[in-house]
């Protein structure tokens, strides 16, 4: 029952952001289609979250869940501040890919949820991670732009003001998801920092856009090297998220409870 439910639900969100493409010239049809897909993902992550009797946090396809939740919201409110049509495209064909990417690899939803996770931390962790993650996989997008627009020599400022402020949001996200995940090591497992492979990248996640936040305070005229950095920040990240999964050190991680069945 609850994969027939996520099929309508995909459908729902699939065919009303379809739709809302193919109408760029009716603003409020268009905004109207747009949040009944985003309330149409958000009714089955309720409805997963009553049925499982857990917070639909623990394995990667239900975190991809909420990623497709979270990035048409932030594609829209960024449409909203800065009237870009092609970053609320880009946000809800990037939600698009993760809701059939869950199409193809369908769970065995399991109410189980093991030792470590069952803490007051595991939920504002998981989910601050999400969002921050949500907000600078837009920023890589204006920092692909960004860099084509350089190429052109046609770069916009308005496009370095949204990169940052899309930075900033995802930064501080980023750093509270470290606080809270650090407060629920030291409950789950004793220490607040053991170096897992985990925690180590994704500590060189945070360094990286700390850099680009640093470079841009200190030589804002500078945004060629800037965008780059905010790039390459973004690939560190999807290492850090799915990534480590695949390196030899990953099967010592603590961080593995999302691959259990």
């Amino acid at each position: 029952m609850i994969w027939s439910h996520f099929l309508l639900a995909a459908g729902i969100s699939t065919g009303t952001w379809v739709l809302a493409v193919f109408l760029p010239k009716r603003v409020l049809i268009r905004n109207i289609l747009v949040l009944a897909g985003i309330a149409s993902i958000a009714i089955f992550i309720a409805y997963l979250w009553f049925s499982l009797e857990r917070p639909p946090l623990r394995t990667l396809g239900e975190t991809r869940l909420w990623y497709a939740f979270f990035l048409p919201i932030i594609g829209f409110l960024t449409y909203w501040r800065w009237r870009y049509n092609w970053m609320l495209y880009y946000s809800l064909g990037l939600s698009l890919l993760f809701l059939f990417i869950n199409y193809l690899h369908p769970e065995n939803f399991s109410k189980t949820l093991m030792p470590a996770l069952q803490s007051p931390w595991f939920v504002p962790h998981v989910v601050v991670y999400i969002f921050a993650y949500a907000f600078l996989a837009a920023s890589s997008l204006v920092a692909v732009r960004g860099l084509y627009q350089e190429y052109k020599s046609d770069l916009q400022p308005k496009v370095m003001l949204m990169a940052d402020n899309l930075v900033y949001l995802g930064f501080a996200f980023l750093t509270l998801g470290l606080l809270f995940g650090a407060l629920w090591a030291k409950e789950a497992w004793g220490h607040y920092w053991t170096w897992d492979p985990k925690e180590t990248w994704a500590f060189i996640t945070w360094l990286g856009y700390l850099v680009y936040i640093h470079r841009r305070f200190h030589m804002p005229a500078k945004f060629k090297s800037s965008l780059w950095i905010l790039a390459l920040a973004f690939v560190i990240l999807l290492i850090c998220w799915f990534g480590v999964n695949y390196l030899p050190s990953a099967q010592f991680s603590v961080h593995t409870y999302s691959q259990q069945p």
